[in-house]
C-alpha cells in the first residue's frame, strides 16, 4: 500500500500520471491530505468516484500511532509516535503568544552521538521515511486544530524546526521532499524562514540544501575550537570548524534569513567561561559569517555526566557576544518537566551502533584541559 503522506506535491504528480490520472489530481489530493486533515479517501468528495474507488485499492494516507502524549505545566504537549519495529519517536508541540513551533524528529535515535544530547545516548536504529516526517506535522496540524478551537483556514503551527531527534542532512533524500510539502501553499503554506533545519554540521548536505531547497539553518557549534568541538560533537573529526564555517558562509549568501544561527549549549566548565565566549567571538569574525547565538542551558538527563552552566555565566557569555557585535539569545527552557526540552528527547530506540560502548570509550576530558583556547 502506498502511503500518500510520502509524496510532496510534484512527486504526487508523477505517480498519479503513472495511474493514469491527469496532473491537477495531484493538487486535489494533496489539498485533502495537508490542508483538510482529511485521511479517508471516500471524503475526498471532488475527486472523480472511479479515481476514489481506485486510490482506495492502491493507497492510503499512514499516519504514525499514538503511543502517549504529555502536556507540561507551560503548555508544551510531546507525543511518543510509534514507527514500527520497537522503534518510536518523540515530536514536541512549543505554544507562543506568537507562534506555534512544531519540534520535528527525522532519524529513530541519532548516529552523530553529541555529548549533551539524550537522543545520541540512545544510538541509532535507522531513518525516518517522508511519510514518518510529515506524519508528524500532519497528526500536529489537525489534532490542534480541533483542539483549540481554530477556524477554517486557521495554522496551529507557523513554525517547523527540525531539531527533534536525529541528525535531518544525514537523512537528505526523506528530508527534502517533507520541506518542500511544509512550504508549499497547497500544503502548510509555511515560510521558508520560519522552517529551519538544525544540523551538527554535515557540509556536503548544507551546500545540497541550499540548491535543492532553502530554509532557515541552525548549527550545532557548542565549541570555539576543534579540540573542544571533536569531544562534544564527533562529526567535527569529519568536517572542521574551517570547513563548517565556510559552507555557513556561502548559505547565508543565498539563504531566506540573512543570518546563520548558532546553537551552543552551555555546559558547566567545560565550554562556558570568557575566554571562551572571545575565542567563539574570534572565529565568526575570522570566518565573516553572518549569525546570531542561541545560547543553550544544558538540559541534564541520566548518564551524560555533564551539569548546566549557572545563569550568571551563561549571562556573562551572552554580554562577551553582544559586546562583540553579534545578537545573542538565551533560549527559554520549554517542556523539561515532561523531558521534552532540547536535547532531552530520546523516544524509544532499536540501537544498532553499539553507542554504549562507545560512550563508555569516549570520555570527557577534564574540564581545565577544555578552558584552554588557542
Amino acid at each position: 500500500m502506498i502511503n500518500l503522506l510520502d509524496f510532496d506535491r510534484e512527486g504526487l504528480k508523477r505517480w498519479c500520471v503513472e495511474q493514469g490520472e491527469k496532473p491537477f489530481r495531484a493538487t486535489q489530493l494533496f489539498r485533502w491530505i495537508h490542508q483538510r486533515g482529511v485521511a479517508d479517501v471516500a471524503q475526498m468528495t471532488d475527486l472523480a468516484k472511479s479515481w476514489r474507488n481506485k486510490l482506495q485499492g492502491l493507497a492510503a494516507v499512514l499516519p504514525l500511532g499514538i503511543v502517549s502524549e504529555e502536556v507540561s505545566h507551560d503548555g508544551t504537549i510531546k507525543w511518543l509516535l510509534d514507527v514500527g519495529a520497537g522503534d518510536a519517536v518523540e515530536t514536541v508541540f512549543i505554544p507562543e503568544d506568537d507562534r506555534g513551533t512544531l519540534c520535528v524528529s527525522s532519524q529513530a535515535g541519532c548516529a552523530v552521538a553529541c555529548r549533551f544530547c539524550s537522543t545520541g545516548h540512545q544510538g541509532f536504529s535507522r531513518n525516518l521515511s517522508t511519510g514518518e516526517i510529515l506524519a508528524q506535522l500532519w497528526h500536529a496540524e489537525h489534532y490542534l486544530r480541533r483542539r483549540l478551537g481554530l477556524a477554517e483556514g486557521e495554522r496551529a503551527i507557523t513554525n517547523v524546526v527540525m531539531m527533534g531527534m536525529g541528525e535531518p542532512l544525514q537523512n537528505y533524500s526523506a528530508l527534502v521532499p517533507a520541506l518542500k510539502a511544509m512550504l508549499d501553499d497547497h500544503g502548510y503554506g509555511l515560510s521558508r524562514r520560519r522552517v529551519t533545519v538544525s544540523t551538527a554540521g554535515v557540509v556536503p548536505m548544507i551546500e545540497r540544501l541550499l540548491v535543492d531547497c532553502p530554509v532557515a539553518l541552525a548549527v550545532s557549534l557548542h565549541a570555539p575550537d576543534d579540540i573542544l568541538r571533536e569531544h562534544l560533537v564527533p562529526l567535527n573529526r569529519k568536517y572542521p570548524l574551517a570547513e563548517l564555517l565556510a559552507a555557513c558562509k556561502a548559505y547565508s549568501a543565498a539563504a531566506p534569513r540573512d543570518f546563520i544561527t548558532f546553537e551552543y549549549c552551555m555546559l558547566d566548565g567545560v565550554n562556558d567561561n570568557p575566554e571562551q565566549a572571545r575565542a567563539l567571538l574570534d572565529l565568526v569574525r575570522d570566518s565573516q559569517v553572518p549569525c546570531k547565538f542561541n545560547l543553550i542551558p544544558f538540559n541534564p538527563f541520566p548518564a551524560s555526566g555533564l551539569k548546566r552552566s549557572p545563569r550568571e555565566r551563561v549571562v556573562a557569555f551572552a554580554d562577551v557576544l553582544q559586546n562583540g557585535g553579534i545578537v545573542t539569545t538565551i533560549r527559554k527552557t520549554r517542556g523539561d518537566d515532561i523531558e521534552a526540552a532540547c536535547g532531552q528527547l530520546a523516544g524509544e530506540v532499536q540501537d544498532r551502533t553499539r553507542v554504549q560502548v562507545r560512550l563508555a570509550d569516549r570520555r570527557l576530558m577534564p574540564a581545565k584541559v577544555h578552558t584552554q583556547t588557542p
